[in-house]
């Protein structure tokens, strides 16, 4: 047969873990797998089964999120010769799928110290209670996870184990993570970026991870600053910076490295974008992500994202707060009738619909065993080993460790669970749009006391004032109750250290000028700002009393006295003006575009 015009692709190359994975199957040994986080380890089972054994089946187990009953428990069942309840060890059904399967089990280090006995039992013999692995379909097992002391809860030192396993350890250069970044990202060439990661020293590649990589990218195609890709560990965004040695501090280079990628991908790194709370969960729900969110107590981030996420999904949704829940409400281990240890998910997790889930306090977990069931959920988007159908996000939100100088009780992380998120967003206050829920809630009187929160108090005072506080005030006001009781109580008879004088002289109709003001009035201020002008270029006291005004006011505000805003915009300095179009969300661009194109008319 003549071959002349065709082609023939080269044989794919192995990376150094497929090579291993193939032998350790041929061979019937246990392979143990050890190498930094975010490499790569787990997708490249996940890849690289299917490709290399499509008749096996790669059955994953996330060893750090077991509870002792999920792999086997002791259960009575009716024997079906005599016909007598008897005691058998069931098995989780995923380790019964039918068909020759891969036993993966990651994070194996993690596991507490029961599950430890029951993986031991898996990796040394192949065995687990009284059932044989290998005569449920079992051709390989793996167990994998980082050696690192600082992410794991136990170190295999039995010579009489470690004889057992063949030990593999591997760094990034050993898994095929650059082709997968490079078709998640198509049709971007990634060689400038693999050349920026290339080039830096080996500490600041390791924080630098394949994982959270394909995080900054991801930003970059949404526009977001590269930054948020970078995880928050125990609240603090991770710094790219390594120990120079003699306890000293080598220079922070995030900055510097992020710019390089983003200057590689010809993509701009804004510094902030407007709306970053919306933008966030809107590009979750587009792209199935699960996105963190840290931000200080009372600043309305549970209610925005709980109406976004009902806005873009069209149904409310599934909302745990970690204080309260507990491992029944995610699933529960039951005995199946064909002898093996089924899961029941809870309900909301079943059905074809649209889901996407709000995990509330994410860092004040009620207990280890729940928090271990929402980690599979994170990192796996499944429950018990079983998919959640039609999961379109996840959105954790959590409070920092520190506020107001003053610690939360909230728990710590490791950068391993740091890094499952897609985006690490810090949200401000100023990046929640509760002023204009306050206003169509509670009118006039949110306006005031906005205004008050606006001009009459400092930057300090400001952040004690949450807009959960401001509520608090409203509704005291309304009650004729003394508004001190609706600042935080710091205890011992004390109270959050701001003044509320100027508070009540504005609730008792002290004259003040805020935009209603200026909008009654705007006749005298026009003649005030012509008067100015005159005097300045710059503009004068009036000037800088007008535009602080505007620059104060919500949207709905400004929209309400738009004749107003017209006629006063058109005396002001055009310096002051253009600030309005910095950092605006969209709708709040949009209206002053239609403002000055008003006034050059």
């Amino acid at each position: 047969m003549s071959t002349t015009g065709s082609t023939t692709r080269p044989p794919r190359t192995l990376s150094k873990l497929e090579a291993f994975i193939d032998a350790m199957i041929e061979m019937g040994q246990t392979g143990q797998v050890f190498g930094e986080h975010g490499i790569g380890k787990t997708s490249t089972f996940f890849s690289h089964i299917p490709r290399a054994h499509p008749d096996a089946e790669l059955v994953f187990v996330p060893a750090a999120n077991l509870t002792p009953d999920d792999l086997l428990v002791n259960a009575p069942v009716r024997d079906a010769e005599s016909g007598a309840l008897v005691l058998r060890q069931l098995v989780m059904r995923q380790l019964t799928p039918g068909r020759p399967f891969v036993l993966l089990i990651d994070d194996s280090l993690q596991a507490g110290e029961t599950i430890q006995s029951q993986l031991m039992q898996i990796a040394c013999n192949w065995t687990l209670g009284e059932h044989d692995l290998r005569a449920l379909g079992c051709i390989g097992v793996f167990l994998t996870d980082n050696e690192s002391l600082a992410e794991t809860s136990a170190r295999r030192s039995d010579l009489a184990i470690l004889d057992r396993m063949v030990t593999l350890r591997i760094t990034a250069n050993d898994t095929s993570w650059r082709s997968k970044l490079s078709a998640v990202f198509r049709p971007w060439d990634l060689s400038g970026v693999f050349a920026v990661w290339a080039s830096l020293t080996p500490g600041l590649r390791e924080l630098l991870s394949p994982r959270t990589l394909e995080h900054v990218l991801a930003c970059a195609r949404e526009g977001f600053p590269l930054r948020w890709g970078l995880p928050l560990v125990n609240g603090e965004r991770l710094r790219l910076v390594e120990d120079a040695g003699d306890g000293r501090r080598a220079p922070d280079r995030t900055a510097e490295i992020l710019d390089r990628i983003a200057k590689a991908l010809g993509v701009p790194n804004p510094a902030r974008v407007a709306d970053p709370v919306r933008r966030v969960v809107r590009a979750a729900l587009r792209n199935r992500w699960s996105v963190l969110l840290q931000g200080p107590p009372g600043c309305g981030k549970t209610e925005l994202v709980r109406q976004e996420v009902r806005d873009g999904l069209g149904a409310e949704p599934l909302y745990f707060s970690l204080p309260v829940t507990n491992v029944e409400d995610l699933c529960a281990p039951i005995p199946a009738a064909d002898g093996t240890l089924d899961n029941l998910l809870a309900l909301p997790f079943t059905g074809a619909a649209p889901k996407a889930i709000v995990w509330d306090e994410y860092n004040r977990p009620k207990d280890k065993a729940a928090f271990a069931k929402l980690m599979e959920i994170t990192q796996e988007w499944s429950l018990a080993g079983r998919r959640i159908e039609n999961l379109r996000a996840q959105i954790a939100i959590q409070n920092p460790p520190y506020h107001l100088g003053r610690k939360l009780l909230v728990a710590r992380n490791n950068i391993a669970q740091a890094t499952r998120f897609t985006i690490s967003l810090e949200v401000q206050p100023e990046d929640i749009p509760a002023n204009e829920w306050l206003i169509d809630r509670y009118g006039p009187v949110a306006e005031t006391v906005l205004e008050w929160w606006k001009h009459d108090i400092d930057e300090d005072g400001r952040a004690w004032i949450t807009k959960r506080t401001i509520e608090r005030l409203i509704r005291l006001h309304r009650q004729g109750l003394p508004l001190e009781l609706g600042t935080i109580y710091l205890g011992d008879g004390e109270y959050a250290p701001v003044p509320l004088t100027a508070l009540v002289d504005r609730l008792d109709n002290r004259p003040v000028t805020g935009l209603r003001e200026l909008a009654a009035s705007v006749g005298a201020w026009e003649v005030r700002l012509r008067r100015a002008a005159a005097e300045s270029a710059e503009g004068g006291d009036d000037s800088d009393v007008v535009h602080q005004v505007l620059a104060n006011a919500e949207l709905s505000q400004l929209k309400r006295h738009r004749k107003a805003v017209v006629r006063l915009v058109a005396l002001l300095p055009p310096k002051l003006r253009s600030t309005y179009l910095v950092g605006a969300s969209e709708k709040a661009q949009r209206f002053w575009i239609e403002v000055f194109a008003q006034i050059s008319r």
